[in-house]
């Protein structure tokens, strides 16, 4: 479609990282609002409301996806979450290692992103780690240990969930907003979730179909945080020799959206580390996360908020297994801090959040 646009002076690749900018905006802005962050529907103090929120996004981005493939703007068929190889084990290592980096960091991919732009320096440390992992993990020094644990699949008739995706799609999106409708949130909050959830759909039809050029393709992706941290972060090395992409500009949009909303709404802080032991304890969670979201084929947003609407089995099994690293982690750190529950004159460890 984009050929008939009438654009004379940009191609489609260039549009792509406008486009993004401007899903990026929107989407730091209203996290940042809305505090959407999976990490904390799992083992936050306000879990009900947090998945609530997560929920509402979910429902509006798996029907505005679906709608858009009843519609036959864009197909998943030849999407990588369809491929027929299912890699199992690469997948639920890689999930439970991204749930367990989150809650080690306090904070998920995106949500870590949304608040670099907020003055915490904590998340800042973290996504740096994340990217050069992640980026290691895709193209360099642990390229290899991707490949080989990638190589041992489970070979699938059908890489989709079986049976009509409108009974899926009516089942899950009424689930989570029973759930959402419940779960304490005012109104204004799950409406800015909603539209959090509407950029899902806007993302897949913008690059699978407005943006789509035969002459001058550009990838079929949507929200998603893995890969677009370790483009991003060699972009910003060698922006001489490689161009900007989709991932690059949804970064840049997210940190600026972000930064936009804690400085209209006042709640801009600069927030570092307090102790070295912290400090570690940070860095060594966005390492996970960084070389788990590579194996899990992508983070809480990527495998879960714009990988669950495409209905697809490896989508599934890596949100899962992130939900379960997540649950894990959460429970060994709360019976850890139960057993040294004696009085200490050491302050607690400050969240990301």
């Amino acid at each position: 479609m984009f050929e008939s646009l009438g654009f004379e002076n940009m191609t489609a690749p260039q549009a792509t990282v406008f486009f993004a900018l401007a899903l990026g905006l929107g989407f730091g802005f209203l996290a940042e609002r809305t505090g959407f962050c999976l990490r904390r529907a799992l083992v936050g103090t306000d879990r009900r409301a947090a998945l609530g929120v997560w929920l509402t996004a979910l429902a509006v981005a798996l029907v505005g996806t679906q709608a858009a493939v009843q519609s036959e703007l864009i197909s998943f068929a030849d999407h990588r979450y369809m491929a027929a190889d299912l890699p199992l084990g690469a997948l639920v290592l890689g999930g439970i290692l991204f749930g367990i980096g989150m809650v080690l960091t306090r904070g998920c991919a995106s949500r870590l992103t949304v608040l670099s732009g907020t003055g915490n320096l904590r998340a800042v440390l973290v996504m740096l780690i994340f990217a050069f992992v992640a980026h290691a993990t895709l193209k360099g020094v642990f390229a290899p240990a991707r490949v080989w644990l990638n190589s041992f699949t489970l070979p699938l008739e059908s890489a989709a969930l079986p049976g009509p995706a409108l009974l899926w799609t009516t089942l899950i999106a009424a689930i989570a907003v029973a759930y959402a409708l419940r779960s304490g949130n005012g109104g204004l909050r799950l409406a800015g979730a909603a539209l959090l959830g509407l950029l899902v759909p806007l993302g897949w039809v913008g690059t699978g179909y407005v943006l789509y050029d035969d002459f001058d393709p550009v990838a079929f992706e949507s929200l998603a945080f893995t890969a677009p941290m370790a483009d991003t972060l060699f972009y910003g090395i060698a922006s001489s020799a490689v161009p900007a992409n989709f991932g690059v500009g949804l970064i840049g949009g997210t940190i600026l959206g972000s930064l936009v909303a804690a400085l209209l709404f006042r709640s801009f802080k600069w927030q570092s580390f307090e102790t070295p032991a912290q400090t570690g304890r940070y860095i060594l969670g966005g390492a996970l996360m960084g070389f788990g979201g590579v194996l899990a084929g992508g983070c809480t947003v990527g495998a879960g908020l714009s990988g669950i609407p495409t209905l697809s089995i490896t989508a599934l099994v890596a949100i899962l297994s992130i939900v379960a690293g997540g649950l894990i982690a959460g429970r060994l750190f709360s019976a850890s801090a139960s057993e040294s529950a004696a009085p200490s004159t050491r302050p607690d460890l400050q969240p990301a959040e």
